[in-house]
């Protein structure tokens, strides 16, 4: 068995886990969504598995780097983080309904890394600039802010739901499960706190890094300034809440704001502008 066959399967059991949470918010069935954190639980060993195997393969073939240099390894990673932050979330609030987001992120990582023809998903030697002992570092940190965003965009978009519908909830409606408002939007806040230290992390590490790689710290690569403007929003939202006492709705359209810089920083930089971060296309 290889990693590939591993993170084949991971593909299409997160997929099986989004039909859990999906089929158990609609309707209104607990057992479902408990089925679906189990799910959940279980493709996140396997994918862990397949990461490790990958890792070992790598050193097989001379190469000997973590799993984390390219498009198709970043993506298998950024699908492990999301559902990682997701579970360890359910367990500590004991709320089953909010895996639907998460779960779709992670299927949808997996099968962009797994289907696209633009992602080469061999093992590749490292680049010159990446082969330094900051890679892990800011790699992990960076992802698992990313991560951390990604299902605060799925609590933020449960919220606005709520919040257009409030004649729930009731017995009968699809959002019976779903924790109320206010709960919502702790819930929020709590993970783009969490995701903007890891963040901060990330862009710390980084900045580092680069200086070691190409003699300073900051250079408005297109990577390091979408890095910028995304931490900035989440800061301004931060900010917004604390002072302003900004709650609901900003906070949760902010939120999805945040994440579409997320998305872009991560897929626009790499394929729309071109910049010290270009390896991340391979």
């Amino acid at each position: 068995m290889n990693s590939s066959l591993l993170l084949s399967i991971t593909t299409f059991a997160y997929l099986v886990c989004a039909i859990f949470y999906l089929s158990g918010v609609i309707f209104r069935h607990r057992p479902l969504l408990i089925a679906g954190g189990f799910a959940g639980l279980g493709t996140l060993l396997i994918q862990t598995a397949g990461i490790l195997l990958r890792w070992k393969e790598s050193y097989d073939l001379g190469y000997g780097h973590a799993p984390l240099s390219n498009l198709y390894e970043s993506l298998v990673f950024a699908a492990w983080a999301i559902m990682l932050i997701y579970l360890i979330f359910e367990y500590k609030t004991k709320q089953h309904a909010m895996g639907v987001f998460p779960s779709i992120f992670s299927f949808l990582a997996m099968a962009y890394a797994s289907f696209s023809t633009q992602i080469d998903s061999k093992i590749q030697p490292l680049v010159p600039a990446l082969k330094s002992n900051w890679l892990i570092a800011h790699v992990v940190a960076c992802f698992l802010g990313y991560a951390a965003f990604a299902v605060a965009a799925g609590v933020s978009v449960l919220y606005l739901a709520r919040k257009a519908s409030p004649a729930n909830p009731h017995p009968k409606g699809m959002l019976a499960l779903i924790p109320e408002s206010r709960q919502l939007d702790e819930f929020n806040y709590q993970l783009i706190l969490f995701g903007f230290l890891w963040l901060s992390l990330g862009i710390i590490t980084g900045s580092v890094w680069a200086n070691s790689a190409w003699g300073s710290y900051w250079s408005w690569d297109p990577k390091e300034t979408w890095s910028l403007i995304t931490w900035l929003i989440y800061a301004a939202l931060l900010h917004s809440r604390s002072v302003q006492g900004w709650r609901g709705r900003k906070v949760a359209w902010l939120s999805l704001v945040g994440f579409v810089c997320v998305l872009f920083t991560y897929f626009g930089v790499n394929f729309l502008l071109s910049g010290l971060h270009s390896y991340a296309t391979q």
